[in-house]
């Protein structure tokens, strides 16, 4: 893509995404939608500052919001991140193997390229188990006029960390050293499960507080 993924239109983005383009794919719908739940947790900081009922939590409250500011940037920056790691992968595919020395060095590629696809959505899950812990904070002590937008935001973020885990995973079903195939699959295990518990709890608290 020619263009930042930060600088489309929704429509645009979605254009994209549904297009037969290999990029944008999984990986950066997952951090978008993971950055538009630090938004939604930015909008609850806003509503809950210069609260007087929430003075007593108001400098965390803004530390939060600019912590989750900043993780929304990274994310949207790490869905151009992604496209960008799968085009090595994607000429990758398409090397010659006709004789020993092209099988040879397509699989050398091959592996190359597959461990810098799984780069971008590791980070991802990095910076979705920190922002979904921030946003689970926020339910806990920001605005109650907002707790549900706090809990949509905890709900996108369980369901992106559990989307972008698959490209982990799909790639490093591929990889011929099976070492590091599998501690990346542990790492990603625990990050995702990280993130998707903080979010849960976040979501079903939301949950019960206002059914």
């Amino acid at each position: 893509m020619s263009e930042r993924i930060a600088d489309l239109t929704i429509g645009g983005f979605g254009e994209a995404l549904s297009s037969k383009a290999p990029v944008p794919g999984g990986g950066g719908a997952s951090s978008v939608a993971a950055a538009v739940g630090c938004s939604l947790g930015c909008m609850v900081a806003s509503l809950t500052v210069g609260k007087k009922r929430y003075a007593d939590v108001e400098v965390r409250v803004r530390e939060i919001a600019e912590r989750l500011d900043a993780l929304r940037d990274e994310l949207l920056a790490l869905a151009d991140d992604d496209a960008e790691a799968f085009e090595p992968l994607s000429r990758a595919y398409g090397l010659p193997k006709t004789t020993d020395a092209e099988r040879a060095r397509k699989a050398e590629v091959m592996e190359a390229a597959l461990r810098r696809a799984c780069e971008p959505p590791m980070a991802i899950l990095e910076r979705i188990a920190e922002a979904a812990a921030l946003v689970g904070e926020l339910a806990r002590i920001g605005s109650r006029i907002a707790v549900s937008d706090a809990g949509a935001g905890a709900a996108l973020l369980a369901a992106a960390a559990r989307a972008v885990s698959l490209n982990v995973y799909i790639n490093a079903r591929s990889m011929a050293d099976r070492g590091y195939a599998e501690d990346l699959v542990a790492r990603a295990d625990s990050l995702v499960a990280r993130a998707a518990e903080l979010g849960d709890v976040a979501y079903e608290q939301v949950r019960e507080e206002i059914r």
